[in-house]
């Protein structure tokens, strides 16, 4: 082969493996998580813990409340949030001031509980994340976002609620529970309870 034979099959062989090469990486969907890391299993499997410490307090786990918002006509959220009790805590207060005053306790725990799921899906970026390998990882980013920023919303109320009753609480958000909106948000069609 002549010398400017070999020079031009060289420059096809380049041509033809830098074309083989792509820059863009093909964004596969992944419908399930391919790490076994603890943290990345799927997020529906799990159950919410019946017990929790707060400090030195162990915290039962007494009620599960559903709450759901749109942000606009098009996203929205709904979930389940956690509400955890000291049981002394309980107990003593039943002592005290009897059970009926429980009942004014939870309205109060779910109106403010409702009120920052609002202000934190209202502050959320729910458009679908570009950089997500598939609708399971978009969901499950989104799900840890609104639950770091719901404890960090809630706190204050949390504390507020505790001085004025002397009942030890937590509320936490259960991000396996969550459901995104992106195509359409319509309260009235949530899958929430009578």
């Amino acid at each position: 082969m002549k010398p400017s034979g070999k020079i031009l099959a060289s420059i096809a062989v380049i041509i033809l493996t830098a074309q083989g090469c792509s820059t863009q990486e093909v964004k596969p969907d992944v419908a399930e998580p391919a790490s076994e890391d603890k943290t990345a299993l799927d997020m529906s499997k799990q159950e919410p813990p019946m017990v929790i410490r707060k400090g030195d307090h162990p915290l039962n786990l007494v009620r599960i409340m559903d709450g759901a918002v749109c942000k606009n006509d098009q996203q929205g959220a709904e979930g389940e949030f956690l509400l955890y009790a000291d049981p002394a805590d309980i107990d003593r207060i039943k002592k005290d001031k009897g059970e009926k005053v429980f009942s004014s306790f939870e309205q109060k725990i779910e109106t403010f509980s409702a009120n920052i799921f609002e202000k934190v899906i209202n502050a959320t970026t729910l458009t679908e994340d570009p950089f997500a390998l598939g609708d399971y990882e978009a969901n499950q980013k989104l799900a840890k976002q609104v639950a770091d920023n719901f404890k960090t919303e809630v706190a204050d109320n949390i504390e507020k609620f505790q001085q004025e009753t002397t009942l030890t609480i937590d509320v936490v958000a259960f991000p396996a529970s969550f459901t995104f909106y992106h195509k359409g948000c319509d309260i009235n069609k949530m899958n929430m309870p009578d």
